[in-house]
């Protein structure tokens, strides 16, 4: 496991993203999996960290920025499958009918239901991703803090 933390952070990253793709994909871009995936990602991040530094504000610091950076992934990712089906919403065409696409009526109303739907996906499923990761992190320094690597 220490071969596999001691790699560059491209390579890592990379390594991020092919699994993000996957979680993307087995949820059918619904990105739950990509939520649940933050607490691992979180835990990776801090013990990486761990490896190379023992200073707590530089892990803080360091740990945020990547935390932010695999947000920005599945952030580009859901705008890209989802973003999509906003041509439905201001499309003229009589094919295209957003009020059948398939979302669920969580606001009882097709049209509400559709831009929440939208506003869900794009925009709040990896604010949660974020929010996992963060927990995760802190989680992981709590423990980190009690077995004394943290300096």
């Amino acid at each position: 496991m220490n071969k596999l933390f001691r790699l560059k952070p491209g390579r890592l990253f990379f390594i991020y993203i092919i699994i993000d793709i996957l979680c993307v994909g087995a949820g059918m871009g619904v990105p739950i999996f990509c939520i649940l995936t933050g607490f691992l990602t979180g835990w990776c991040i801090i013990k990486i960290l761990l490896l190379r530094t023992g200073d707590l504000s530089e892990i803080l610091k360091i740990s945020l920025k990547y935390g932010l950076i695999t947000t920005v992934v599945t952030f580009l990712f859901m705008l890209i499958i989802w973003g999509t089906a906003m041509i439905v919403f201001f499309s003229q065409n009589q094919n295209h009918d957003f009020k059948n696409f398939g979302h669920p009526m969580i606001l009882y109303d097709p049209e509400l239901s559709f831009i929440g739907w939208m506003v869900l996906m794009i925009l709040i499923s990896p604010f949660l991703q974020l929010l996992t990761t963060v927990f995760s992190f802190y989680l992981t320094l709590i423990i980190s803090k009690k077995k004394g690597n943290i300096t």
